[in-house]
């Protein structure tokens, strides 16, 4: 049996199944051959359902029609899940604070949309040696964004770099609507 994928008919192994019918009436406890030749009677298949089920559940169904209806149910589950993303935005230690309001907008407005966003610092040159302004450009836009987010990487160094990342804080969200 690959993976995903429900046993029909003769694939079923259980010694006992609990069978219900195609219009979801119980039929109750039986040996598989027994529920499979009330489904032939039916010109319909034996489909396990349940297979971790004590015992396995079988329904007696139109093999093609569920697998069907089951990949439309797979495509709406599918549509309706939502991606996130995660954005950077760049800045340097002597970003003039415009800049950094700018930026800071923009971010707040991908944290709205339920993105991550990364806030990474670039020190160039003798800058690394000033680790403080850019520790306090990034709390300054923690506390910019204190009411849209919530930080889930703190500020942290590697390299020449230092960075932070903010998330959607979703219970401040439901709190203002």
């Amino acid at each position: 049996m690959r993976e995903g994928q429900l046993r029909v008919n003769r694939e079923i192994r259980a010694p006992l199944v609990r069978v219900i019918d195609d219009n979801g009436d119980q039929l109750g406890l039986m040996h598989p051959r027994e529920a499979m030749q009330i489904a032939m009677e039916r010109e319909l298949d034996l489909v396990e359902i349940a297979p971790n089920a004590d015992p396995p559940v079988c329904k007696i169904v139109d093999y093609g029609k569920h697998r069907y209806e089951q990949q439309k149910r797979d495509k709406v589950q599918r549509k309706n899940q939502q991606t996130q993303q995660l954005k950077e935005v760049r800045l340097h230690p002597r970003t003039d604070t415009h800049d950094v309001e700018f930026k800071t907008r923009h971010a707040r407005e991908f944290l709205q949309e339920g993105n991550k966003v990364k806030f990474l610092v670039v020190f160039r040159g003798r800058e690394v040696t000033h680790q403080q302004i850019g520790r306090d450009l990034l709390q300054g836009i923690i506390d910019a964004l204190a009411d849209d987010a919530k930080v889930e990487q703190p500020i942290r160094m590697e390299g020449r770099n230092m960075w932070m990342t903010l998330a959607p804080d979703s219970k401040k969200k439901k709190a203002t609507a």
